[in-house]
Formats: structure tokens, C-alpha cells, sequence
């Protein structure tokens, strides 16, 4: 730490009696995202190590300034962790979180969840995500994220560097993550859905005895994932959204508007493309640049 503290980061695991895989699961990666940190310790209570093949893992907060400040990025370097894998031992604390993390917990992980939320700032479904190149692979990680049990799932042909995600997959391990509706609180259904698909993907790779029974997702959607580029807003002012998320729209449909003090409409947003809602913004007052929409498309039969 500048100060010259020692940063640790807390870990819960249990090792089963019989040796199996190792399924690892991550949370805290934003600091203002808490319904993966609630979760992980609904989920080691759960687990019984008597019941268990192999090692489940979990670190419940991965960016512990972040965590402490309720921001996204961290306070100290301004990074954002989730952009910084594989990181850099000698680099910004993030840098080194990012570094330390891969090369110590995620390179020994067969299966690495990481648990997301939209945060303060936007809104997002309750959704499961995952990256599908188009090898075994990928074939995998669809068939794991269909395990996890979401209503909505959502395939990324390509990933951007930086991301947990690319971290896992440039070392061959399945990766997933979720996301949830954020906003600064935690809705006890998008907790137990994040407890009940971690649980489903340890019976899905054999850790527990049973079957995993998931659901047939109501959203199956495709596309880049990449959050960095949203339709923006070009003006300050007060966001007023006309669509919900998963609300199917097309290309010059109104999404929303951008209002003066006076009421007056300073932008209309419009759709570039059809597709399907699955971010908005969820602060009212915005600055130009701020992303306000992000777009999915449905995944084609």
C-alpha cells in the first residue's frame, strides 16, 4: 500500500476428502458490487468437505481499496481491476492485485466464476456470461454456463484483454461470470441465483454428488460484452430511459432522452441497430460521455 501496509485479501476454502477439480470463485473485483460478496459466504456455508471432490476456493473481495471506497475502480491508481489481468508484479497496486491473483489462485483453477453486478451506476439483468471461441473450449464453457442456470445467457464471440475472462481462456480454463441489478443494494433473489448456479456448477463438474437441473434460459443473447463502449450521452443532464432492460428494439427506435433543468430535450437516443436492452444507466444526472445504453442480439437457433 503507499502507506506501507501490507494489502492481504480475504479467501475461504474448502478441501474435499476425495481429490477432484478445483472450481474458483471471485467477487469484489468492483467495489461497488456486492451480491457475489454476500454470496460466497452463503455458499461455503453450504458446503459440506465430507461431500466434496476437490477444492473449492473464493476470495469475497479481490480489490479491497475499491471495496472500502464503494467505487469501481480503486481510489489509489485509479485502475480498474477487471481491465488489468494479468497485471504486473512491479507495477500500481492494481497491477499487483491483478498479477498476484492470476499467479497464485486463477492459473490452478478448472472453473473460475466471476460474481459481478451492474454497481451504483447502471442497471443489468441477472445474467451469466461467457466467452464462446469457436473451439472445445468454448463448446465447454456454453455448456457450463447453460448449467449455471440463469434466465438469461450471454455468449461473447470475442473478449477484450485484461478481463478475467481473457485471463482464463489464454490458459485454457473455462471461465463465467455474472451480472445483477446492482444499484448499490442486493435483491435476496439475485444472491440465491448466484449461491444456486454456483452450487450447480460444482455438481456440473462433479464435486458434489447430483445433477444440476438449470432452467431453460427465457434470454439467450450474443455480442461483445464490451461495457467501455455504450451509446453515450453527448450532453449533461438528466437521463429519462423509454425501454426496459431485455426489451427488444430496432434500429431509429427511441431509447431515451437527455433533459435540461428546464425539461427542455437536449438528445434523443436512438437505437443504431436492432437488438435487445441489457444495460441502462441508473443515475439520473449524466455527463456527456456517459455511457447510457449497451445493446445484445439474440442468439440465433
Amino acid at each position: 500500500m503507499p502507506d506501507g501496509n501490507v494489502l492481504s485479501l480475504p479467501a475461504l476454502c474448502a478441501v474435499g476428502r476425495e481429490p477432484g477439480p478445483t472450481l474458483l470463485v471471485l467477487a469484489g473485483v468492483h467495489g461497488d458490487e456486492y451480491e457475489g460478496i454476500v454470496a460466497i459466504p452463503e455458499i461455503f456455508r453450504q458446503l459440506e468437505p465430507a461431500n466434496l471432490r476437490g477444492t473449492f476456493l473464493a476470495v469475497p473481495v479481490c480489490n479491497v481499496p475499491a471495496y472500502l471506497s464503494a467505487t469501481r475502480s480503486s481510489p489509489i491508481d485509479g485502475l480498474n481491476l477487471a481491465r488489468a489481468f494479468p497485471g504486473d508484479p512491479n507495477g500500481s497496486l492494481t497491477q499487483r492485485i491483478a498479477y498476484w491473483l492470476g499467479e497464485r489462485v486463477m492459473r490452478h483453477a478448472d472453473l473460475i466464476i466471476d460474481l459481478h453486478s451492474a454497481g451504483i451506476a447502471y442497471h443489468l439483468p441477472m445474467l451469466v456470461g461467457y466467452y464462446r471461441p469457436d473451439n472445445e473450449l468454448g463448446r465447454r464453457t456454453r455448456g457450463l454456463a447453460l448449467q449455471f442456470g440463469a434466465d438469461v445467457v450471454w455468449a461473447h464471440p470475442q473478449i477484450a484483454a485484461g478481463r478475467t475472462l481473457s485471463f482464463a481462456a489464454e490458459r485454457g480454463i473455462p471461465g463465467l461470470y455474472t451480472e445483477a441489478p446492482g444499484g448499490g443494494r442486493v435483491r435476496p433473489a439475485d444472491v440465491e441465483m448466484c449461491v444456486r448456479g454456483v452450487l450447480n456448477s460444482l455438481k456440473a463438474l462433479h464435486m458434489l454428488d447430483g445433477q444440476a437441473q438449470p432452467p431453460t434460459p427465457t434470454h439467450r443473447l450474443v455480442g461483445s460484452g464490451d461495457l467501455d463502449h455504450m451509446i453515450a450521452a453527448r450532453h449533461g443532464g438528466l437521463f429519462f430511459s423509454h425501454v426496459k432492460l431485455l426489451d427488444d428494439v430496432r434500429a431509429g427506435d427511441v431509447l431515451g432522452e437527455v433533459r435540461d433543468l428546464t425539461g427542455r430535450t437536449l438528445q434523443e437516443i436512438r437505437s443504431p441497430v436492432e437488438g435487445v436492452v441489457i444495460t441502462t444507466r441508473g443515475l439520473l444526472r449524466v455527463n456527456a460521455g456517459d455511457g447510457l445504453f449497451a445493446l445484445a442480439q439474440r442468439e440465433k437457433a
